[in-house]
């Protein structure tokens, strides 16, 4: 009885995507550190340093928003509540950098507190935040800490809840992105704060830093920074047809060079790069060769959906292929591993999608093993029925 095992390549006659990460020669920036991804398959189409320990400035404001959603939601504070103003914190942030113009002594609205830090980047509001949430700066850096860890966030740590420079302060253009889509996602009911051009508290008015909210009208957040020592950030982002970019840029030399990079980028995104819903969770996607089975073929099926990015242009040089040890002895159990669908394209990190059984395939017994076997040697068949 003849029973070798071989590798087996199937090519798909489908037109096929994949997931991208484009290398970083293909799009030029002027930023020191960046990053693009697509909000919804979470697709990296353009990085340059996106790993490197920055000063993320007032950027990292996005990790005080966050641990201020995630209360809210699960009720552990209310937009209502009030918060009183320190003497220490007035005296601390009243005249060091961006300031929601706080008063020693105020009570202030979450809702309000917040609208000072996505709007104003209040450095004082950042604080009386931290300390109504954790009873002090100090306890609030330890929990931005501990969700920095929980989140995976690998390139990040915090010394303070504002951004303010710290040697010890510091997060990459991957973290701040990572940390821009959790929010996006996570707060839906909350997101809307960052698109809001114009808040006024103690008389004072002061209008949103971020340029692209005023340039595309398809911008809806979410945060600037900006340090001597890191030049002028950006997290942004924008839908445009029901899709999400996220952007974020760091160490650009200007304001101006900021905002034209922020559109020139998202813009581009947007054009050059389509999302393509390729599979469902459960769909087949081929059918593989039993060895000594009760069926011959083998349903090879995707367990979560992939809906995945790629630029149009590298679209047509697709490279997709199944591969597996085959034929697949039996007996075989219904969720198995036994496949993987690899997908390859210039420019682009492979993409390997695992694939399992569809189906139970029970080994054939006696005869029909033996009649099983003897097909295979004569004319290369796998299968009993």
């Amino acid at each position: 009885m003849k029973n070798n095992i071989v590798k087996i390549i199937l090519g798909l006659s489908l037109l096929l995507v994949a997931s991208a990460r484009i290398q970083a020669a293909a799009i030029r920036t002027e930023a020191k550190e960046a990053i693009m991804i697509e909000a919804s398959t979470g697709a990296v189409l353009f990085e340059h340093d996106a790993d490197a320990q920055m000063p993320p400035s007032s950027m990292s404001k996005l990790m005080t928003i966050y641990l201020t959603f995630e209360r809210l939601r699960d009720g552990n504070i209310l937009l209502d509540d009030k918060f009183e103003v320190s003497e220490p914190v007035w005296r601390k942030w009243r005249l060091q950098g961006s300031t929601m113009f706080l008063k020693a002594g105020q009570k202030v609205t979450v809702s309000d507190l917040l609208h000072g830090v996505i709007v104003q980047s209040g450095n004082d509001a950042c604080a009386v935040l931290a300390e109504g949430i954790a009873g002090s700066e100090e306890a609030f850096v330890e929990l931005a800490n501990e969700k920095a860890q929980e989140m995976g966030l690998t390139n990040s740590h915090f010394a303070n809840v504002n951004g303010w420079p710290d040697p010890q302060h510091y997060m990459s253009a991957r973290d701040l992105a990572t940390l821009a889509q959790r929010i996006i996602t996570e707060f839906p009911e909350y997101y809307p704060l960052f698109k809001i051009k114009k808040f006024t508290f103690n008389d004072i008015s002061q209008t949103n830093r971020n340029p692209i909210l005023y340039s595309m009208p398809s911008a809806d957040g979410l945060k600037t920074g900006h340090t001597e020592k890191g030049g002028y950030g950006v997290v942004a982002s924008a839908v445009q047809k029901g899709r999400r970019l996220i952007l974020v840029l760091n160490g650009l030399k200007s304001n101006r060079a900021r905002a034209r990079e922020s559109e020139r980028l998202l813009n581009h995104g947007f054009r050059d790069f389509s999302v393509y819903p390729l599979f469902k969770a459960g769909d087949t996607v081929d059918s593989a060769n039993v060895w000594l089975g009760k069926s011959g073929k083998l349903p090879l099926v995707v367990t979560k959906d992939v809906i995945l990015s790629i630029s149009r242009q590298d679209r047509r040089r697709m490279k997709v292929k199944i591969v597996y040890t085959g034929p697949i002895p039996a007996p075989i159990v219904k969720g198995q591993p036994v496949a993987t669908l690899e997908i390859t394209a210039r420019d682009m990190d492979p993409l390997s999608i695992p694939l399992v059984a569809g189906k139970d395939i029970p080994k054939l017994g006696g005869v029909s093993r033996l009649k099983a076997a003897f097909n295979y040697l004569l004319m290369g068949s796998s299968a009993g029925e």
